[in-house]
């Protein structure tokens, strides 16, 4: 009883350990027989901690005991002690307050039983009971009568039951009240039950149930439309409608599933109208319009879907898109029809599709009727556009005028001043800043340069009609953008105004309102100075030119266009380096300007600075992708720097571009024939000729390509289509014939030749060649062109002498010498007439390869009359005069041939 006294006065004097989380509920146990309890198993009670080691503990057997039973000095005791309260709702944070005076090392050594144990050996004794790790309650191995002991616990305690200072007492029950032997084995302290492993899965849902087929296929078909939908935004159409059909597929097998399952009322409406929608959509952009329409049908037929009428408007757009007007009116009427009044929007939207098909009908007056209610009900900028349209395709003067008024006077709802920070506080200044180009921001700039776009191109298209000029109309138009909140177009449409005098080739004009232009602000000022500058560029007039590109860019140093100009004048005058720093400026202010960026590369191109110039175009091509000008500098650089087959490749791209460029295909190929390509060059070269059969060049190329091959008569037309064009060119002619001659047709060459003297009678080739041939077929002309030959040749020789004397010294002296040399007649004319006469025909005719230049049709007579009369004839002695034939061999013909 001491050991009792001991415990209960020690347990107000020690702080109590941390809160211990309460153990999980157990199920309660059978109801031990009743047994008086004595002060041991109080003790045990207290000491071994079973109620505090496990939080609230259940019902315990002793409270239900009589205190009649125990002696008043252990019932004085027991008011020190505090059992849990029975509760029968869990609570998870109780226990964590109670605490274990086992726990307490403080008194140990005070603890007979347990210096007992330490000083002997029996505390190391194995419990019986050593399955159940750190259990507070052990067996007796008797009854607590007679003199058998118990075992000590492991806490080194008398055991319940034992004799403890002679005093027996009876042994209480085997198992603590409330406690299962599960209970009893003590597991360690884990409040949170992790030592149980983790929660197991929940059960797996069969997956043959019809439900869960259900759920899978609708997420399945759902997925599909997703997918669908993706595939369309990012462009690939023929992707999303098989996603679209697919999902279609799917959700019919779904349908007839559900049907089998649940009762039609079950089918889910919403996910069959998304996929017929989508597949309706599909068919729509990939232009099946018949699909789309028989779609639309079936949704518009199922009386299950709400609000169906309105995809009447899409039908309306198949049919415009088909250009069947009268039905898409009608289609647009009927989802007007369904749309209520309420929805304001909606039917504005559809009222702007209906007046679209009437323009494109061509009933501008139906369209007038719809645009009109549109303007009076919600005026918009692309409805009073279209109204401008109307009137002008009509003709009505006035209702121009006022529709252009009506269009000026659209609010814009835009709020300037909320971007102007009206006071000093960093905080506003902040929030200005911020909202300064955010995406409100850049969609109020949007529809403010959309409103400007309508105004000008409506100003520019109804000026020249409403005034009995282009000029009133475009001061009327002025003056109404002056009273308008559009103040900053007015400067803009007499720019225009300028544009439209130059168009109208009125120079004088234009230049004279934009030097009125000079005399406002700065940025129109240099407006007007760029254009100015651009004007006398064109007429290279570059001094002024350069002054009006400096009174640009003083104006705005950061007009990309003025410093292009300026760049452009500089250019001009061969300063390069110069040129290329004005381009560069251009660009740091204005990265898109691509007419610097293509200048700067034409600079570049000058100073040979290839490798720059390549880059600058590349980039250029990056921007404009399907420039042809752009493609061929490419190309021409590559040729440049001796790349042939990228020079190809790219001029092959400028092909694709515009493939009726007839300068691009000789290009092509003159490369394939540097290359040693005949048959592709011949196939470039042809089309060439195809699309331009006025090229020289081309049709020299073709006709020495058939020489080569030996296709004679094909190469005769090329050169027959090149005396045409170059009717004064005598080798045309020459090589007409000399085909003919070569193809075996001596008579056709014959006749050729003789027309060829006839045009050209100074000729000395045709005239060789005419010897050759009338000697080859045996005629008698051969010597009547021999001697003229012989004169020519005399005539040259002389051309010739006279030309060298008068290099060497004077002309007059020396022409009488080779006057009177070369008299054998013994006129008394002077020598030196008669070699200032023939010196003077001698320079009137043209050489072999000079253009031979007549302002009529009279035939030159250049035959020679002695003036002292015929010579003496002697007789003859053979039948014709025999000519040496080696001097006139092919070899020496094939000179005239191109190579």
């Amino acid at each position: 009883m001491l050991r009792l006294r001991e415990l209960s006065h020690s347990l107000p004097h020690h702080p109590r350990p941390a809160a211990l989380p309460p153990a999980p509920a157990l199920p309660a146990p059978p109801a031990p027989a009743r047994r008086t309890v004595g002060a041991a198993s109080l003790d045990s009670a207290l000491g071994n901690g079973s109620a505090s080691r496990f939080g609230q503990p259940p019902r315990r057997p002793w409270a239900r005991l009589t205190v009649a039973r125990f002696p008043q000095r252990e019932v004085q005791m027991m008011q020190n002690v505090h059992l849990a309260p029975e509760t029968d709702e869990d609570d998870l944070y109780s226990g964590y307050n109670d605490y274990n005076p086992i726990y307490d090392i403080e008194e140990l050594e005070n603890d007979a039983a347990f210096q007992q144990a330490v000083r002997t050996s029996h505390g190391r004794r194995p419990p019986i009971t050593a399955k159940i790790s750190s259990t507070a309650v052990t067996r007796p191995i008797a009854t607590g009568y007679g003199s058998k002991t118990s075992l000590a616990s492991s806490i080194g305690r008398p055991m319940t039951g034992a004799i403890q200072d002679g005093v027996t007492r009876p042994m209480t029950a085997v198992r603590a009240a409330g406690f299962t032997k599960a209970s009893l084995r003590g597991s360690a302290f884990d409040p949170l039950s992790q030592s149980r492993g983790p929660t197991p899965p929940l059960e797996a849902k069969k997956k043959d149930s019809p439900e869960e087929k259900i759920k899978q296929l609708e997420k399945e078909v759902n997925e599909l439309v997703e997918e669908s939908c993706v595939a369309n935004s990012c462009g690939d159409l023929k992707l999303a409608l098989e996603k679209a059909k697919h999902a279609g597929r799917k959700e019919r097998v779904l349908v007839r599933q559900r049907e089998q399952v649940t009762t039609p009322e079950n089918i889910n409406l919403d996910l069959t109208y998304s996929v017929l929608f989508n597949l309706a959509s599909q068919y729509s952009v990939n232009e099946m319009y018949a699909e789309a329409l028989n779609t639309y049908q079936v949704m518009l037929k199922n009386n299950m879907f709400s609000n169906a009428g309105i995809l009447k408007m899409n039908m309306g757009n198949i049919y415009l898109k088909q250009r069947n007007y009268s039905k898409a009116i009608k289609f647009y009427r009927m989802a007007l029809d369904r749309v209520p009044s309420v929805n304001k929007q909606m039917r504005i939207k559809i009222m702007q599709n209906i007046g679209v098909t009437f323009i494109q009908a061509g009933q501008y007056s139906d369209a007038v009727n719809s645009y009109e209610h549109i303007m009076s009900m919600a005026p918009n900028l692309k409805a009073g556009y279209n109204l401008i349209i109307c009137y002008f395709a009509v003709g009505d003067r006035e209702k121009m005028k006022k529709a252009f008024q009506k269009l000026i006077a659209v609010p814009l709802e835009i709020d300037e001043d909320k971007y102007i920070s009206p006071s000093d506080d960093p905080h506003t200044n902040l929030v200005t800043e911020a909202i300064k180009n955010d995406h409100l921001r850049q969609m109020e700039r949007e529809r403010k340069a959309m409103a400007e776009k309508y105004i000008m191109t409506s100003a520019k298209l109804i000026a020249p009609v409403i005034e009995t000029s282009f000029a009133a109309g475009y001061d009327w138009c002025v003056e109404v953008v002056k009273a308008s909140q559009y103040v900053e177009l007015a400067n803009d449409l007499e720019i225009n105004k300028a544009v439209t005098y130059l168009r109208q080739k009125d120079y004088n004009q234009a230049v004279e309102i934009l030097k009125m232009l000079e005399k406002k602000d700065s940025r129109v000022k240099s407006a007007a100075a760029t254009n100015l500058s651009a004007l006398y560029y064109m007429g290279k007039d570059f001094a002024q030119a350069s002054s009006y590109a400096d009174i640009a860019v003083n104006s705005d140093r950061y007009n990309p266009a003025a410093l292009t100009n300026k760049g452009n004048t500089v250019f001009a005058n061969g300063d390069y380096e110069k040129a290329a720093e004005f381009y560069k400026e251009a660009l740091r202010n204005d990265s898109s300007c691509t007419e610097a960026l293509y200048n700067i590369g034409l600079t570049y191109e000058k100073l040979n600075r290839l490798d720059e110039a390549l880059d600058c175009f590349l980039k250029l091509h990056a921007i404009l992708r399907n420039s042809a000008e752009v493609l061929y500098q490419i190309a021409n650089i590559y040729e440049l720097m001796e790349n042939p087959s990228q020079a190809i490749e790219w001029l092959m791209q400028v092909v694709s571009v515009i493939p009726t460029d007839p300068q691009v295909l000789s290009k092509l190929g003159e490369l394939y024939d540097r290359e040693g390509d005949k048959s592709q060059a011949f196939q470039y070269y042809y089309e060439s000729y195809r699309y331009f059969p006025c090229n020289i060049e081309v049709i020299e190329w073709l006709g020495a390509y058939y020489i080569d091959t030996q296709f004679w008569e094909k190469a005769i037309q090329y050169f027959e289509r090149a005396s045409l064009i170059q009717p004064t060119q005598v080798k045309w002619q020459l090589m007409v014939a000399s085909c003919f001659r070569r193809s075996g047709n001596y008579q056709k060459a014959l006749d050729t030749y003789k027309d060829t003297h006839r045009k050209f009678p100074e000729n000395v080739e045709c005239l060789r060649f005419l010897v050759r041939l009338c000697t080859d077929l045996g005629l008698k002309d051969a010597q009547e062109y021999a001697i003229k030959l012989k004169r020519l040749e005399k005539m040259k020789e002389i051309r010739e002498q006279r030309i060298k004397s008068g290099r060497d010294g004077s002309g007059g002296s020396h022409g009488k010498r080779e006057g009177s040399a070369s008299s054998d007649s013994g006129q008394n004319y002077s020598a030196s007439s008669k070699g200032e006469r023939l010196s003077a025909r001698l320079r009137a005719l043209p050489g072999t390869n000079e253009p031979y230049e007549s302002s009529s049709n009279k035939e030159i007579d250049a035959s020679y009359v002695d003036p002292l009369g015929p010579e003496i004839e002697r007789p003859k002695t053979a039948a014709k005069k025999k000519i040496d034939e080696d001097d006139f061999a092919d070899e020496e013909l094939d000179d005239l041939l191109p190579e």
